[in-house]
């Protein structure tokens, strides 16, 4: 199992590569969907928060519990990721 400090790490790395891209867009297509990205910089700020906050508060089982948190991540990230790409749609 990871460590609780390389779980953290992962959150943030994808959490910032989220909020990367978005700012990407936004300087790439300052005419286009502003206010989506910065409500998508938003929900992905909320989401690193919970699972910052899950982190630190296990409950049950720990495997079991950063098993789930690790999914929650890989999943909000790449639904993240799927809507920046809608955005140059």
């Amino acid at each position: 199992m990871a460590s609780i400090r390389n779980i953290k790490k992962d959150i943030d790395y994808l959490i910032s590569e989220v909020i990367s891209d978005c700012c990407t867009f936004m300087a790439l297509y300052p005419d286009k969907k502003q206010e989506e990205a910065l409500a998508l910089i938003s929900e992905t700020l909320d989401l690193r928060n919970t699972l910052i906050a899950r982190v630190n508060h296990p409950e049950g089982k720990a495997k079991a519990h950063y098993r789930a948190i690790f999914n929650d991540l890989l999943k909000g990230v790449d639904a993240s990721f799927q809507k920046i790409s809608a955005f140059t749609k």
